[in-house]
């Protein structure tokens, strides 16, 4: 073989392999970022805006491939999730989940297996917070708080913050991040207030039959309230048939102040019309933020512990048909 030849079959061997290097990194760097994710439920609508914020955020479009699991309201349905995500060896574990506790074992499995595990909308309860990358969702108790301080004020507007006030507690899942925290605001600002009464706390799981069923039998037994402060706003849609059906008027003007949680679409138009007194923001968004979280870990970045989002409130005051019709919930 020709000296020139030679130097004609050297370039192209070089050519070729420079060719196969670029598509071997093309194909590393468009390597899908494998996600499990274990949705607690479909309890509500706030739920279903969050899934799909979720499941839209983490697409094969965006770069992902998502692997998901509704649990049905069941915690031994997410424990059995974490585990098949580590047995399918993804990338990363998201947990949105049904209660605080029990979730030692199921982390410290993924984390012996190298897996980071980012918790999103509530949080857990665990004894070595290594075993989680982060948790990102509502500051709950600071909701609570938004909520009790506009009633303390409510009340003082109406010339009513001398009465008894008798106040329903319809609480969401036992155990919740969400109910716990609520639950504290309203109980601390109970005892910080001779006048205010929880006479009645029942837990309706975030959903709206399971609050009709407990506002209706409560009404029926004769109990009365002043103020329900509901846990989000499925639960009130149900307490507020159990109203209709008892002939009971709630909102401006009406027999019973309501405060709901979540703010979604529905509420806030009942909000605007009067049946709802004040509407507190609980954004179901998180999917974005997430997106975001995962690629600042896969680029070394450092990341907060909580993190958590910034919310508002709403009134018939302060609403207008604009924030209802730009609302994604």
């Amino acid at each position: 073989m020709s000296a020139k030849y030679k130097k004609v079959l050297i370039i192209i061997l070089c050519v070729f392999m420079l060719s196969a290097c670029g598509k071997a990194e093309e194909s590393v760097e468009g390597k899908l970022i494998k996600v499990g994710f274990s949705q607690l439920g479909y309890e509500s609508d706030w739920r279903a805006a969050n899934t799909l914020s979720m499941t839209e955020a983490l697409s094969e479009e965006h770069g992902y491939e998502l692997l998901y699991e509704n649990a049905k309201q069941r915690q031994d349905n997410q424990l059995l999730a974490i585990r098949n995500f580590v047995l399918q060896n993804v990338d990363i574990i998201i947990l949105a989940p049904v209660s605080e506790t029990g979730w030692d074992n199921a982390l410290a499995e993924a984390r012996n297996a190298g897996i980071p595990v980012i918790i999103v909308d509530r949080e857990v309860d665990v004894e070595n917070e290594n075993l989680y990358l982060c948790a990102i969702g509502s500051d709950f108790f600071s909701e609570g708080i938004t909520a009790v301080n506009w009633l303390e004020e409510e009340l003082v507007k109406t010339g009513r913050d001398k009465e008894e006030i008798r106040i329903f507690n319809l609480k969401g899942t036992k155990g919740a991040t969400a109910e716990i925290g609520r639950t504290k605001a309203i109980e601390k600002a109970a005892a910080e207030h001779n006048n205010w009464n929880i006479n009645a706390e029942y837990f309706g799981e975030f959903t709206e039959a399971k609050a009709y069923e407990i506002v209706r039998d409560f009404l029926n037994s004769g109990g009365e309230m002043d103020v329900l402060y509901s846990q989000n706003d499925n639960m009130t849609f149900g307490a507020m048939k159990a109203f209709d059906e008892a002939g009971i008027s709630y909102g401006e003007g009406g027999d019973v102040i309501i405060i709901s949680f979540d703010a979604v679409q529905r509420a806030l138009s009942m909000c605007m019309e009067g049946k709802i007194n004040l509407c507190v923001e609980c954004s179901p968004l998180h999917g974005p933020r997430v997106e975001e979280l995962i690629r600042a870990y896969l680029d070394g970045e450092e990341i907060d512990k909580k993190i958590y989002v910034e919310e508002s409130f709403f009134t018939p005051e302060n609403l207008s048909e604009e924030i209802i019709s730009e609302r994604q919930y």
